[in-house]
């Protein structure tokens, strides 16, 4: 072997012995990631049974506090009934002494009938006081309690619901480009007013002229998302998702949300909650008498799917997917291009003042 051959042979297992080192080095970071993971996870569980303990405990306390609270209420209620039992067996006893007193007298002289005469005739009839009709137990109160814990375990049920939701919010800021121009935004971007007169800045070639829409600034491409819509200020609106591609000009349905395939909504429109994609119409189910506050949006890019839900209640308003009826076009709910929030105001009816206010909400805010 000559000396060149030895001298690369040499160099290529140093590097090759450097490799190993590396390699090696990068084996035992991953194995220290890997029981890292088992640790970490460990710490999390460990703080979570913490919060659920805390929960139990509130629970627990305010349970026997609302039990405490209803057996004081037995005991004052016995303790009047006590009161009103011994008036009355005081009574008994006397009306049981007259008894004899009279019973005895029936057989005696008619001098001492004369003497038990007066004794009986001392016990006068003794009537129930109205007052007694009201020692009983505070049943009114207790059944407003049964309301309000009811109306807790409903709300806490929701928000069981919607804190899993909550894990993939992220802000929202509305794109001013893309604002119709009768559309204010305000400074931190996250609501929108309607003007009755339009702006005088220049348009933009991404702004909507005609159709009152704008959408959020920020593109969903991947993984999950949701977000929540105010429209409490609002009495006709438009809450949805739309690909960046939506036309932006004219009054066509090519730029009105749901009434194309590149837009997905809910509105509310004399009254009715319904939801549209690609210019069908569903009636949504479950819609309470109350009108909806707020709506929650929430977007799995990667699977096609996509949920509007009443947030006071987090009932499904609609729900678009890959496994939908074939009204919507099973087929389509593969999103194609990057989504944006987007929202729109309607013109309500004759009678009703026109919408003015929708709100993006900060959700998980200190």
């Amino acid at each position: 072997m000559d000396e060149w051959t030895k001298e690369h042979l040499s160099r290529r297992l140093g590097e090759l012995q450097a490799e190993m080192s590396k390699t090696e080095a990068h084996i035992q970071s991953l194995k220290k990631r890997k029981a890292d993971l088992a640790r970490t996870t460990e710490v999390m569980k460990q703080q979570v049974r913490e919060h659920f303990e805390n929960m139990r405990c509130i629970l627990k306390q305010d349970e026997q506090v609302v039990l405490d609270a209803l057996e004081m209420d037995l005991r004052r209620t016995r303790t009047r009934l006590d009161q009103v039992l011994k008036n009355w067996h005081q009574h008994q006893d006397q009306v049981t002494k007259s008894i004899g007193s009279t019973q005895k007298a029936l057989s005696k002289s008619p001098r001492a009938d004369k003497d038990e005469k007066s004794l009986s005739e001392n016990v006068s009839p003794k009537k129930p006081a109205s007052s007694e009709k009201e020692i009983r137990l505070n049943e009114e109160r207790f059944e407003r309690l049964l309301k309000t814990l009811s109306s807790i375990s409903k709300s806490l049920k929701t928000q069981m619901q919607r804190k899993t939701l909550l894990l993939d919010s992220a802000p929202i800021v509305i794109d001013r480009q893309t604002c119709h121009a009768q559309m204010a935004v305000t400074s931190e971007g996250r609501s929108l007013s309607f003007s009755g007169s339009a702006c005088s800045a220049p348009q933009h070639p991404l702004q909507f002229d005609k159709v009152c829409c704008a959408l959020g600034s920020s593109p969903i491409t991947s993984g999950q998302r949701y977000w929540e819509v105010d429209v409490r200020c609002c009495s006709a609106w438009a809450v949805g998702v739309a690909y960046g591609s939506l036309e932006r000009k004219g009054r066509d349905k090519g730029a009105k949300l749901g009434r194309n395939r590149k837009s997905w909504c809910v509105e509310l429109r004399n009254k009715s909650v319904s939801a549209w994609h690609n210019d069908h119409r569903v009636v949504c189910q479950g819609v309470r008498l109350t009108p909806v506050g707020k709506v929650g949006v929430w977007v799995n890019y990667d699977k096609g799917q996509l949920t509007f839900y009443d947030v006071d209640t987090m009932v499904v308003l609609q729900r678009f997917s890959a496994a939908m009826t074939p009204v919507f076009e099973r087929a389509h709910h593969q999103f194609t291009e990057p989504l944006y929030p987007a929202v729109r105001f309607l013109r309500p009816a004759e009678n009703q003042i026109w919408p003015n206010h929708l709100e993006f909400c900060l959700l998980n805010s200190p």
